[in-house]
């Protein structure tokens, strides 16, 4: 499983400067004063030696009021699902009491700690760490996460002990297809689950939450295994209350990264709403093959089913290529046809595509939609071949390749889906700016003139 790192300390340090950083999105919102992130904010770290899960805190403070308090409590909550936590401080502001404080917080945890000296841009590293010596933590790491000084080497030494997983995270299942099922709680993902394996392995309740972790259920059908990964609900965070259910996001999260397929479950008593997105986002964000099942069809009457699919339709619009499966995992309707659904994901988002077939497939939708003019020059594709598995990636190599517009790129990776039969799989599609061979021809005259100019003198 990835390893959580936890940014914390005291407010207005850099923490989701440094987030931003480390995911390589915007995700965090950064201000210049104290206090603007309250809940945790979760995402998948991609600045380091290994993937990791990574949790921006609000600040900690000793003696919190107003909002200050669910702050702390939402920082206490992220320590405690931490296997690592980086603990920033300001170099330019010093070492304060809050950053004693904070320190001796983190000291009572028992998680490895590492001192991340924030805001050392233009600074000497060592004058700029001297003084966070004395809070008697790991070595002071001087950085600027606003440009990105330090950061990588950072990250080096605070994942120097962890290492990625074998192929699929379990001794003895090598080859198995890893399906992860996520939603929000008690909408049947352990019942569907017992379903699909036949028998009961994991608890159900009607009560949600029951499910605490991620439980991990080896299992063979149709002459292939299979590794179900049942996972905790995803709450919003600020209705997680329970000690023990504050450990449910970042396992989920963990779960979705080790997943070859996700299964997304839905009540279908209830609406789409900006929580499921969210989790939704999360999947995508991996590029996990994605299906989408909308569990207790059997109670929806009738007449209303109709409603209930247009409205559907109109929210996941932004996830066209997912299948959806109208179940009910309590009887069993529905639900055969989504290990055979499955099966198929799995096979196409580990399908391996040569680079002939790749660039014919290119050139075909030139021809159907060329590229966009940019600056009068019209942006030239010559050529593509495959990068990468889970999800399938496709590299494009050509000319202007920066200036591909989104709209394009999205043309592309519908295509690629379309010829290949890339079933219920994202596909991630890379442009490369091929070396311009006369540059170094023309560089070459120049060079020789000025080799020429220089012996002339010489003699």
């Amino acid at each position: 499983m990835l390893p959580v790192v936890v940014l914390v300390g005291r407010p207005n340090v850099g923490k989701s400067t440094l987030f931003n950083r480390l995911t390589g999105t915007r995700d965090a919102l950064v201000a210049d004063m104290p206090g603007v992130t309250r809940d945790r904010q979760y995402g998948y770290g991609k600045l380091g030696p290994i993937p990791y899960v990574v949790v921006d805190t609000g600040g900690l403070v000793e003696h919190p009021s107003g909002l200050e308090a669910p702050m702390r409590l939402q920082t206490e909550r992220a320590v405690a699902e931490a296997d690592v936590l980086i603990f920033m401080a300001d170099a330019r502001a010093g070492l304060t009491p809050q950053d004693h404080f904070v320190a001796r917080e983190l000291r009572r945890s028992g998680k490895p700690v590492f001192l991340a000296v924030n805001k050392a841009e233009g600074l000497d590293p060592a004058t700029a760490s001297a003084d966070f010596h004395s809070l008697g933590l790991s070595e002071p790491l001087a950085i600027a996460s606003a440009h990105g000084d330090g950061c990588r080497e950072m990250m080096e030494h605070v994942l120097a002990g962890f290492s990625l997983a074998d192929d699929d995270g379990a001794p003895g299942n090598t080859g198995a297809i890893r399906i992860a099922v996520i939603g929000r709680p008690n909408v049947g993902k352990s019942t569907l689950v017992n379903r699909l394996i036949g028998e009961e392995r994991v608890i159900v309740s009607e009560t949600s939450g029951t499910t605490r972790d991620s439980i991990f259920v080896p299992f063979s059908r149709d002459e292939r295994e299979f590794i179900f990964i049942d996972t905790a609900g995803i709450r919003r965070r600020g209705k997680v209350e329970d000690g023990v259910e504050r450990l449910s996001v970042a396992r989920t999260l963990q779960a979705i990264d080790t997943a070859h397929v996700v299964i997304f479950m839905v009540d279908a008593h209830d609406s789409i709403g900006e929580q499921d997105a969210s989790i939704l986002g999360i999947a995508l964000q991996r590029g996990r093959a994605l299906l989408i099942a909308i569990n207790k069809w059997d109670g929806i009457p009738t007449g209303q089913r109709d409603d209930i699919r247009r409205q559907l339709e109109l929210k996941l619009d932004f996830v066209p290529y997912a299948p959806v499966h109208f179940i009910s995992a309590r009887h069993g309707t529905g639900v055969g046809e989504i290990v055979k659904a499955t099966i198929r994901a799995y096979d196409a988002a580990m399908t391996e595509i040569p680079t002939p077939k790749l660039t014919k497939a290119l050139e075909r939708a030139i021809v159907q939609h060329q590229p966009p003019i940019v600056r009068g020059r019209r942006i030239k594709l010559r050529y593509a071949h495959q990068g990468g598995r889970n999800p399938p990636r496709i590299i494009i190599h050509g000319n202007q390749t920066e200036n591909v517009p989104e709209s394009y790129t999205r043309f592309l990776a519908n295509v690629f889906r379309r010829e290949f039969d890339l079933f219920a799989s994202p596909v991630a599609v890379e442009f490369r700016t091929d070396k311009n061979p006369f540059a170094r021809a023309r560089a070459r005259p120049k060079a020789s003139r000025e080799k020429a100019r220089g012996r002339r003198k010489h003699d």
